[in-house]
């Protein structure tokens, strides 16, 4: 059998992570053998539909049951399409949570636990379900590990911190890059190296030294670099893998024929005319047009 728990980190005895589609890893283990596969989520700085893009990655990989603490509507219905048992309120190690599901202490969630978007800005908690002290907040209200009195975006594995160059909550001007997303682990967890004493602000209201400024870019810089390496090997993934084991469907009933889902679609896999008419064949199952869909009329199902 494969499990992926969602973690922030690649290893067993990394915790858990809280999110699943802004997950930082999807650590995909055999409960019987231990053996894992840890994969970086490169969906984890998406402004939308990472639920459904992390629910497609993980029917790409043969999961078979999801641990995570989180779950929201969209990812959530992805997952039951694709034939995926989820479990939530997961909290600890990964290798904790998978010595519980083999134990039989978890239930199969009746439904999503979280609204949509949980895990951009503020309605993400961390792993203890607190804000971490310390965490920097910007103008969307996403936090990660922060810089002392905050930094606006933190720094290390945290990017968090809203919508380009967000003012930060005690020190001026933040340094979030992202939309409102932690790109790393947040609250206080196994595997978490705070920043050093050099690269920490000298206090509330006095702008970083030139040298601490430099750090924190390059951490940032380092960050988004990994990002974008585990976005490239998802796509070699996906190149070299052949169709995926989702595909969109329509519900006639609710298209209005809008044409919305035509306009994202990269793949050129749907027309409208009267009705939405998709090509299985050349549908990625990316689940662009279900996140554009305004009547909620597409979905993804298993090929």
């Amino acid at each position: 059998m494969r499990i992926a728990v969602t973690s922030t980190g690649p290893g067993l005895d990394d915790g858990v992570d809280p999110r699943f589609g802004r997950c930082a890893y999807f650590v995909i283990v055999d409960p019987d053998t231990m053996v894992l596969e840890a994969i970086q989520n490169p969906n984890l700085a998406l402004g939308g539909g990472a639920g459904i893009q992390s629910a497609q990655l993980m029917a790409d990989k043969q999961v078979e049951v999801v641990l995570t603490g989180n779950c929201g509507p969209n990812a959530f219905r992805t997952l039951e399409a694709a034939g995926i048992q989820v479990l939530v309120g997961v909290r600890g190690t990964v290798r904790e949570a998978a010595e519980q599901f083999k134990a039989g202490a978890f239930s199969e969630a009746a439904g999503p636990n979280v609204a949509g978007h949980f895990g951009i800005g503020a309605g993400a908690p961390s792993a203890g379900g607190m804000t971490p002290p310390g965490a920097a907040q910007g103008t969307g209200g996403g936090f990660a590990p922060g810089m002392g009195g905050g930094m606006g975006g933190g720094m290390g594995r945290g990017m968090g911190g809203g919508r380009g160059m967000g003012r930060g909550m005690g020190m001026g001007r933040g340094m979030g890059m992202g939309r409102g997303m932690g790109a790393g682990a947040m609250g206080p967890t196994p595997g978490f190296a705070p920043p050093t004493p050099a690269a920490m602000p000298p206090g509330p209201g006095v702008p970083p030294s030139p040298e601490g400024e430099l750090e924190m870019l390059k951490a940032q810089a380092q960050a988004f670099q990994e990002q974008v390496q585990a976005i490239n090997a998802r796509v070699r993934e996906i190149e070299e893998g052949g169709a995926s084991a989702l595909v969109v469907a329509v519900d006639a009933d609710k298209c209005t024929a809008c044409g919305a889902c035509e306009e994202v679609c990269s793949a050129g896999a749907i027309t409208v005319e009267k009705t939405v008419r998709i090509e299985g064949g050349r549908c990625t199952g990316c689940g662009d047009c279900v996140v554009e869909c305004p009547e909620g009329a597409l979905s993804l199902v298993k090929r």
